[in-house]
C-alpha cells in the first residue's frame, strides 16, 4: 500500500489540470472516513460537538491545517456542529489535494 493521504501535502493548483474522474475519486474516497463526494464537485463532511466552544476549537484547528497546506476549505459552523466543504477552486472540481486536505483535517 502507498503513502497515506494524511502523510502527503497539498500541491498548489493554478488551473490547467484535469478534475479527477469518478473512478479516481472513488479510490481516494475509500481512504477517508465519513466524507462524501457531492455531485462530483466537492467533498463534504459534518462534525458534531458538545457545544459551541468545541466547534470553534475544531474550526481553528482546521484553519491552521488549511494555512499550513495553502489549501482552504469552506467551513460553516455553529452550536454543536461544523460542516466542511473542500474542492479546488482553480479547476472548480476535485483534485488529489482535496482528499489530502480532508485526511489532514481528520488527523488534526
Amino acid at each position: 500500500m502507498g503513502e497515506s493521504l494524511a502523510s502527503k501535502h497539498c500541491v498548489p493548483c493554478h488551473g490547467g489540470v484535469p478534475r479527477l474522474t469518478a473512478e479516481e475519486t472513488s479510490g481516494l474516497l475509500a481512504q477517508l472516513e465519513g466524507w462524501r463526494v457531492v455531485e462530483g464537485h466537492h467533498l463534504s463532511k459534518e462534525y458534531k460537538f458538545k457545544n459551541f466552544a468545541d466547534a470553534l476549537a475544531f474550526v481553528n484547528r482546521v484553519g491552521r491545517v488549511a494555512e499550513s497546506e495553502g489549501h482552504h476549505p469552506d467551513i460553516e459552523f455553529g452550536w454543536g456542529y461544523a460542516r466542511v466543504r473542500v474542492y479546488t477552486h482553480a479547476i472548480d472540481g476535485l483534485s488529489e489535494s482535496d482528499f489530502i486536505l480532508a485526511a489532514r483535517i481528520d488527523a488534526a
